[in-house]
């Protein structure tokens, strides 16, 4: 992020709704009981991240959601692409407000040395899913309980599989909206923990995290003996000239106001030293922000290849497969400043900054694009304050604060779980119609219902829990100054 997006107000001059003092109010009373629930989050939290679970494999994960939404009286679907898990809770007219979490972790090894560290080889929560779906509990558990200070219908979505891009498209392939699992939203909110000091909120309107293209391209040659390279094709050094050219793309082929990124992360050919195989095959991560961009460096890629191949004199053409694709991730203006001006009243505006779009990508703005619905995604700080601080004052970010993704990844537990916990509970309130008051959108003329959902619980999930222990909250903690950049990757990259 550049020095001139370091705004720290969080707002842009644009008037929220008109009764934001009394959302500002009723965040207050809702929020009250959380300081005496925070040590049984704290045990939740460290216990997701001892136990880290792959896309499509989070089953402890969401019998754990499942199990805790059903205490607060939500109607649980469980079991959505494998085991997405959603609770309705209706509270009268008024609008339909989802936030969602994700729950995947990622095939890292930890290397934190904290005491509760992953317990699976190979497995770490790198990404910080297991904060998103401790905060989300922590709010729909805190707006469960407060139904006397709001109005509507509150979902709250627990995703799978995130990291690969293929949770929230799964989950909308098996119903989510088309078979009533949820009612359609109005509005989809969602956070994520990054790399800035604990005690900030990042914004971003407009496209604030890019569309993301994996692709794998194999190149055919002809195999040989190593020591008769004139007798073959080699597909090894006509990949390793692709992977050089393809950089020319961004270099010359991207105007300077376009932003895109490509990059080489696979490469494998061959098994021995002494053999010339028949074929190589290299993986590619394309970021873009704008499809008229997207298209034009695909071609790009597909034509350089080509190209290549043909000028080793390859008798066939590579292949180019697109493992997978997300779509830019695009705030709503309108709600990420209505949502800002609580987030201003809750926390104080030195703890809001605005950031410049994210090269990271998403999936949770599918949820809102497939409802037709407005998006606020925004970035939780999760890092240690003074330690952001003093790495931010000696030009060190990005050699001191690990980024999403890294095995060091693990954000502070305190104010990180406070301030996300309350983040979600105040934006849903300010979407949300207040108690005994005109709803903003009036559900009621269409309502929309929810029958085919059933609750199931599981009676074997296990959760420590502390509910005799009390936390100071982060009311009293320093805020960090926002700079407009943040460690390695900036805001936080997703996948």
């Amino acid at each position: 992020m550049s020095d001139s997006d370091s705004d720290t107000t969080g707002t842009t001059g644009t008037t929220g709704p008109t009764d934001d003092a009394e959302h500002s109010d009723d965040s207050a009373a809702v929020l009250a009981p959380l300081d005496g629930r925070l040590a049984d989050l704290v045990a939740l939290y460290e216990d997701l991240h001892r136990h880290p679970e792959l896309g499509f494999q989070e089953t402890r994960t969401a019998a754990e959601a499942a199990r805790r939404l059903t205490g607060c009286g939500y109607d649980v679907t469980t079991g959505i692409a494998k085991t997405g898990v959603v609770g309705v809770l209706r509270n009268g007219p008024g609008p339909v407000v989802l936030l969602r979490a994700d729950m995947d972790a990622l095939p890292v090894t930890e290397e934190s040395g904290l005491d509760y560290a992953s317990t699976v080889p190979g497995r770490m929560h790198a990404c910080g899913h297991d904060v998103h779906v401790t905060c989300l509990l922590g709010a729909a558990d805190l707006l469960a309980a407060a139904r006397d200070r709001w109005s509507g219908t509150l979902v709250v979505l627990f995703q799978p599989a995130e990291e690969v891009g293929s949770g929230a498209r799964a989950m909308l392939d098996a119903g989510l909206y088309s078979k009533g699992l949820v009612p359609t939203p109005d509005v989809v909110l969602a956070q994520h923990v990054a790399p800035f000091g604990a005690g900030l909120i990042a914004y971003c309107p407009g496209p604030c995290m890019a569309a993301a293209d994996s692709l794998e391209i194999t190149f055919h040659g002809t195999g040989g003996h190593g020591s008769r390279p004139e007798t073959t094709v080699d597909p090894i050094l006509m990949a390793a000239a692709f992977v050089q050219r393809v950089q020319s793309v961004v270099a010359r082929e991207v105007a300077p106001k376009d932003r895109a990124v490509v990059s080489a992360g696979s490469f494998h050919a061959g098994d021995t030293a002494n053999v010339i195989p028949d074929r190589a095959v290299v993986r590619l991560s394309v970021r873009t922000f704008d499809e008229t961009v997207r298209t034009a460096v695909l071609a790009a890629i597909d034509r350089i290849a080509r190209a290549e191949a043909a000028a080793s004199g390859a008798d066939r053409a590579p292949e180019t497969e697109i493992l997978d694709s997300f779509p830019v991730t695009v705030n709503d203006s309108a709600t990420l400043h209505q949502v800002n001006e609580q987030f201003t009243g809750l926390f104080g505006e030195q703890r809001l900054f605005a950031y410049e779009p994210a090269t990271g990508s998403e999936d949770a703005g599918l949820l809102a694009t497939a409802a037709g619905a407005p998006l606020y995604y925004w970035w939780l700080g999760g890092w240690d304050p003074e330690e952001f601080r003093t790495a931010l004052a000696a030009g060190r970010l990005a050699q001191d604060i690990p980024s999403n993704h890294s095995p060091h990844f693990v954000p502070v537990v305190r104010p990180t779980l406070t301030m996300g916990v309350q983040a979600l509970t105040a934006a849903a309130l300010n979407q949300l119609a207040p108690a005994d008051t005109n709803p903003k959108t009036d559900t009621d003329t269409n309502p929309k219902t929810d029958t085919d959902a059933k609750t199931k619980t599981d009676t074997d999930a296990k959760t420590k829990t502390d509910t005799d222990a009390k936390t100071k909250t982060d009311t009293d903690t320093a805020p960090v100054e926002a700079t407009g950049r943040a460690g390695r990757g900036g805001a936080a990259a997703s996948v």
